[in-house]
């Protein structure tokens, strides 16, 4: 039997532990929550097949991302309600700041709700002109199992748990590699009251 590649990490690959404390949390919480009454959470379906997703979604920015049978595409319109999305909260500008080492904010928040039995296959986000900008994402609430591989599908993988107020940035060769969500502990939070998991992710569009 072949013995496994080892794992390493790609450059750009960082996680911040409790970056957010619980305070900032529900403070976090209380703007997506103001969001979502303008944008409300629904659920996308995937290209082609039209299978529903298991995560709900909604977006902040002048640009939100949008999967529909159609293909993968941003928009400036919710595409059930038609308004436009509701402006990046200024806490989540300030933390792209800090955090990003990127000069452009963030034209995209991608705001993903997990429930106790969603997922998200490994991927790598590649629907962005700006290629070389960085992602950064949010965690609230339950905790997650987070997969992160290499730049292509068949590279090892490791697996690391984020919890409520963990940060993500995908910089540099890390930009490029495909992750995913494999599960959500439920009763890990008491951040949201009925549980589940809110993922915040910021992107530079073109």
């Amino acid at each position: 039997m072949a013995a496994k590649k080892p794992y390493r990490s790609p450059q750009g690959f960082a996680l911040l532990p409790g970056y957010l404390d619980r305070a900032q949390q529900q403070a976090l919480l209380a703007c997506v929550r103001e969001g979502l009454r303008a944008a409300p959470l629904y659920r996308p379906v995937m290209p082609r097949t039209g299978k529903p997703l298991s995560v709900r979604m909604s977006n902040f920015g002048p640009l939100g991302w949008i999967t529909s049978v159609s293909g993968y595409r941003y928009g400036r319109r919710h595409p059930v309600t038609g308004a436009p999305w509701p402006p990046l909260p200024d806490m989540l500008k300030r933390l792209w700041a800090d955090v990003s080492g990127w000069p452009q904010a963030p034209e995209a928040c991608l705001i993903n709700y997990y429930d106790g039995k969603a997922r998200l296959g490994l991927h790598v986000d590649a629907d962005e002109d700006a290629a070389t900008a960085p992602i950064v994402s949010v965690s609230l609430g339950d905790a997650a199992l987070f997969r992160l591989g290499g730049p292509r599908r068949t590279d090892p993988t490791r697996s690391l748990r984020l919890g409520s107020g963990d940060v993500v940035v995908l910089a540099g060769a890390a930009r490029h590699c495909y992750h995913g969500i494999d599960r959500i502990y439920g009763g890990t939070s008491r951040l949201l009251p009925r549980g589940g998991r809110i993922n915040l992710t910021m992107r530079v569009v073109g």
